[in-house]
C-alpha cells in the first residue's frame, strides 16, 4: 500500500452539512469493516475531500484492528497491476492478491470508463470480498450512473451499497477549515480575515486552501499580520458566498444529509456515541478532542465512560475560564495561548500560563507619599539633588546607577523616594519599581513557590525606574545577589534608570559579589552626609508599615504517582528550605513572617516548620538570629524532625 499522508485522518477532517453523511459512513466502515454499507461509494468534484476520507478510513482501521489488511489503491495503480499480470499470463495472481484483503479502498473509479478487462477483474474482486464480509470503499468524481461505458453489473454492485455525495463546504464549514489549517501551520489569523475568506464561494477545499496559503505566506515571510482591509482588497474580486441558509434545494439537501447521517450514527454502540458526540461538541467550539478520538479507536469502552465524558467537558469549561481570566489581566503571550487554550490535554500548562500572566500583570507597590526633589533642595546637599534630578529628568542620564548612602541609611532613602515621586510628576507613562532588598528577596521566594519565576523576572526587567533601598542587606546572600545582578544587567541593556540607597558605600559592603560591587561603583556613588533626624519633621520618612505579601494562590507541588507521601514531603521541604536559605538571614526572616499566612493569606502546608515566624530575634547590634525552635533548620536529616504526616 502506498504511504498515505499522515494528515489524512478524521481528526483533521472538518465536518459540515455537506459532508456529514460521508464522514459518518466512513467512520462506521473503519470501525466495523463489512458490517454496514458495502460497498460505500463516495462521489464529489475534485478537491472536496474524497482522498482525505479514504486515507482517514485506512489510518483508523489500521489503528483499531492492527491484524487486518488494508489496501489503498488508485484505479491507475490497479490498471498497472492488471497489465503486469496479463503480461505474465497470470490474471489469477491479482485476484488472489485482492481477495486476501480485509478493507479495499479504491480512488478515481471514474477512470474505469472503457476499461473492459479492468471492469471484469474489479467485478470479480468485489463479489469475492462482499461474499466474505470484507469492506470496500470506492471514490469517484461522479456517480455510477454518469460513468460512461460502465458495465451494468458493476453499476448495480456500486449502487447496491450506499451512494454518498460530498458537496462544497458552506460558509460555517469554510471558516472552520480556515481556522483548523491556520492552527496546524502554527500561525494566527485575524477573525475578520477568516470571515472574509470564508464568505467566498470556492468550488472546493483546494481553492480555499490556496487562498489561505497566500495569506499565511505573506504573514510568515513578511513577519506581520494581514489586516481585514488588506484581505478585502486581496479577495475583493472573488465570488461572494450564498447568503445564510442558501437556496431551498440547498436547505432540503442539508436536512436530508443530516437525517441519513443520524440514521448511520444511530447504529453506534452507546459508549461510542457518547464519546463521539462529546468530541464533536467541543470540536465545534474549536477545542481539540484527541483524547476522546483515541478512546474511540479502541475495541472496548473505558472503565467509566460517563465520567470520562463529564471530566472532559469540565476540562473544556475550565479552559474557557482561563481564557476569560487571561483576557481580563491582558495576556502578554497571545501566541503561546492560542493553541494551548484549545487543547484539554494541556490544561496544566494553561493553568501555569494564567498564573504567569497574573504575575506579569501584578502592579509594583507605589512609592509612599512624601516630598519631591524640589522640596528637599534646601535641606540636602546640592550635588545629590542635582544628580537625582539628572537621573529622572533627562532622556539619557549620564549616571546610572546612582548609588546614595548615608550613615543611618534613612536620609539616602528619603532622596530615593523623592526621585520616585518626581518621574510620574512629569506625566510620563513609565513604570516605577520601589522596593527594599528584603522585600525583593521575599517577592522572589513567593514567585519560586508559585512556579512563576520566569514571569516574575520579565515583570521586573520591564521597569523604567528601579528604586531599591537597604542594599547593604545583600551581604552574605547568594540567590538575592544573583537575581539582583541579572536584573541590573537587563535594565542596563534597556538603558533604564537605576537608583539604590544603603547605609554604607559599596566598598564597605562585605560579602557581595565583586561583579555587583563593580556595577555599583561604575555609576555615581554619593554620600548624603546627614541623618534623617537632621531633616524637618515634615520631610522625614513615614514609619515603616508592613506590606502584605503579594496576592497569589500558588499550587501545591503535585506528588508523583506512586511516590511515598513522607519521602515526597521531605523532598519538597528540602527544596523550599534550599531556596529560602540561599537568600540569607534578612530575607529569610521577612519571608518567614509572610509565609506564616502563605501567599494571599492562605496557609501553605508544611510551611510553618521551615520558615521564621514570631520567634525570630534581633540582637542589639541589628543582626538577625532564629528562635530556638528554628535552629532545627540546620539539622542534616529532615525526616528526624517530622512529628506527624499531615494530609
Amino acid at each position: 500500500m502506498p504511504d498515505l499522508d499522515p494528515r489524512f485522518t478524521f481528526e483533521h477532517f472538518v465536518v459540515g452539512p455537506a459532508n456529514r453523511l460521508a464522514s459518518a459512513a466512513a467512520r462506521r466502515a473503519a470501525e466495523s469493516p463489512g458490517s454496514g454499507y458495502n460497498p460505500l461509494f463516495l462521489y464529489a468534484s475534485s478537491g472536496l475531500g474524497k482522498t482525505h476520507i479514504l486515507g482517514a478510513i485506512a489510518h483508523q482501521a489500521a489503528r483499531l484492528h492492527p491484524d487486518i489488511r488494508v489496501e489503498y489503491e488508485t484505479l491507475e495503480g490497479f490498471l498497472a497491476k492488471l497489465a503486469e499480470a496479463l503480461e505474465r499470463e497470470d490474471p489469477g495472481g491479482i485476484r488472489t492478491r485482492y481477495r486476501t484483503l480485509d478493507v479495499l479502498l479504491m480512488d478515481d473509479v471514474q477512470f474505469l470508463a472503457g476499461q473492459t478487462e479492468a471492469q471484469e477483474m474489479l467485478l470479480r474482486t468485489l463479489d469475492i470480498l462482499a461474499g466474505e464480509g470484507k469492506q470496500v470503499v470506492l471514490a469517484s468524481d461522479r456517480p455510477p450512473s454518469e460513468i460512461d461505458g460502465l458495465d451494468a453489473r458493476l453499476r448495480s454492485r456500486f449502487e447496491g451499497g450506499l451512494l454518498v455525495d460530498i458537496g462544497p463546504p458552506e460558509y460555517e464549514t469554510r471558516v472552520a477549515i480556515i481556522r483548523k489549517k491556520t492552527e496546524a501551520r502554527g500561525q494566527s489569523l485575524d477573525p475578520d480575515v477568516a470571515d472574509i475568506i470564508g464568505r467566498i464561494a470556492f468550488r472546493n477545499v483546494r481553492e480555499l486552501s490556496g487562498a489561505l496559503n497566500r495569506v499565511l505566506a505573506i504573514q510568515e515571510l513578511e513577519g506581520r499580520e494581514i489586516s481585514p482591509e488588506e484581505a478585502g482588497l486581496m479577495f475583493g474580486k472573488q465570488r461572494p458566498a450564498v447568503g445564510p441558509g442558501g437556496t431551498e434545494v440547498d436547505r432540503f439537501l442539508d436536512e436530508l444529509s443530516s437525517t441519513v447521517a443520524a440514521q448511520v450514527e444511530a447504529q453506534e454502540l452507546p459508549w461510542r456515541k457518547l464519546l463521539r458526540e462529546t468530541a464533536e461538541e467541543v470540536e465545534a467550539e474549536e477545542f481539540r478532542a484527541d483524547r476522546l478520538r483515541r478512546l474511540l479507536e479502541k475495541d472496548s469502552p473505558p472503565e467509566d465512560v460517563r465520567r470520562v465524558a463529564r471530566e472532559f467537558r469540565e476540562t473544556v469549561r475550565r479552559l474557557r475560564e482561563i481564557k476569560a481570566h487571561l483576557d481580563k489581566v491582558g495576556n502578554p503571550w497571545p501566541e503561546a495561548a492560542y493553541g494551548l487554550l484549545r487543547d484539554p490535554e494541556r490544561l496544566e500548562e494553561a493553568e501555569a500560563l494564567l498564573a504567569s500572566a497574573r504575575e506579569r500583570a501584578r502592579p509594583f507597590p507605589e512609592v509612599p507619599a512624601g516630598p519631591d526633589l524640589p522640596s528637599l533642595g534646601p535641606h540636602l546637599p546640592h550635588l545629590v539633588i542635582r544628580a537625582a534630578e539628572q537621573l529622572v529628568r533627562t532622556d539619557r542620564p549620564e549616571y546610572s546607577p546612582l548609588f546614595l548612602w548615608s550613615p543611618d541609611g534613612m536620609a539616602a532613602r528619603v532622596l530615593l523616594e523623592a526621585a520616585g515621586r518626581s518621574l510620574p510628576a512629569r506625566g510620563e507613562d513609565r513604570l516605577v519599581a520601589y522596593t527594599s532588598v528584603g522585600e525583593f528577596a521575599q517577592d522572589f521566594i513567593h514567585a519560586l513557590s508559585a512556579g512563576v519565576a520566569g514571569a516574575w523576572r520579565e515583570r521586573w526587567w520591564s521597569v523604567d525606574l528601579l528604586l531599591v533601598h537597604g542594599v547593604q542587606d545583600l551581604a552574605g546572600t547568594e540567590r538575592a545577589q544573583e537575581e539582583f545582578f541579572h536584573l541590573f544587567e537587563a535594565l542596563q541593556r534597556r538603558q533604564a534608570r537605576i537608583m539604590v540607597a544603603a547605609d554604607r558605600s559599596p566598598a564597605d559592603i562585605a560579602g557581595i559579589d565583586d561583579r555587583l560591587r563593580s556595577r555599583f561603583e561604575g555609576g555615581l556613588v554619593l554620600e548624603v552626609n546627614l541623618g534623617a533626624s537632621d531633616l524637618p519633621v515634615e520631610l522625614r520618612p513615614a514609619p515603616k508599615v508592613a506590606v502584605p505579601p503579594p496576592t497569589r494562590t500558588p499550587p501545591e507541588p503535585s506528588r508523583p504517582v506512586g511516590a511515598p507521601k513522607s519521602s515526597w514531603r521531605e523532598d519538597v521541604a528540602a527544596r523550599d528550605r534550599e531556596w529560602i536559605m540561599s537568600f540569607g538571614p534578612g530575607a529569610l526572616a521577612g519571608a518567614g513572617r509572610a509565609a506564616k499566612g502563605g501567599p494571599g493569606g492562605e496557609s501553605r502546608e508544611g510551611s510553618s516548620d521551615r520558615l521564621g515566624t514570631a520567634g525570630d530575634r534581633t540582637a542589639s547590634n541589628g543582626a538577625w538570629s532564629p528562635s530556638a525552635e528554628q535552629v532545627i533548620w540546620q539539622w542534616p536529616r529532615l525526616r528526624d524532625r517530622i512529628v506527624e504526616d499531615l494530609d
